[in-house]
């Protein structure tokens, strides 16, 4: 079982997903959108993932679904499950930025995909995607996650396009990443 702390990093890499299925099942005509975010994940290499979110649109609501699963696929389960149950677990679909707590996440994600980690690359891939379509500073950011993954470290080349907060975000990042490569 992950710690508290990966349960929540997992919960907000997934929240998008985790709230499309709940949401999908109140609500079948989002249906065919989802559909085509199961068959990439499917095409990722989630499909046991897949097959249990459709046993869970499918009507099946046992906690025994979670069985089975690596830690990361069972918190997401465990998630939409509690979240049918109760919508006030279901994680919020776009937090404030507290940096404080998005740093030391993304320099441990980037650090993992460096080292080879196909999930943490796959999961930096999605942020990235979903950081694109927010525009600003975010969207400044999804463009050079890849850089700090092949080890750009030069705070100056990552800021160009970065308002204030961004380059907050982007100076606390390489602080963690810098004690993560201390390690």
């Amino acid at each position: 079982m992950p710690t508290p702390e990966k349960t929540e990093q997992i919960l907000q890499t997934h929240a998008s997903l985790v709230l499309a299925v709940v949401q999908t099942i109140h609500n079948p005509e989002f249906r065919p959108q989802l559909d085509q975010v199961l068959q990439q994940s499917s095409q990722n290499g989630w499909q046991s993932l897949v097959d249990v979110i459709y046993k869970i649109i499918n009507g099946n609501r046992d906690q025994a679904l979670a069985k089975g699963l690596d830690d990361e696929d069972a918190v997401i389960v465990d998630s939409i499950l509690r979240g049918l149950q109760n919508p006030e677990t279901l994680p919020k679909a776009q937090q404030s930025g507290d940096a404080t707590k998005a740093a030391p996440m993304l320099a441990r994600m980037i650090n993992e995909a460096r080292r080879g980690d196909h999930n943490a690359l796959s999961m930096l891939g999605t942020m990235a995607e979903q950081m694109s379509q927010t525009g600003g500073d975010m969207a400044n950011l999804s463009a050079v996650i890849k850089n700090m993954i092949d080890g750009e470290r030069d705070v100056d080349k990552l800021c160009t396009r970065m308002g204030a907060q961004g380059e907050s975000l982007i100076t606390q990042i390489l602080s963690e990443l810098a004690k993560l490569d201390t390690h």
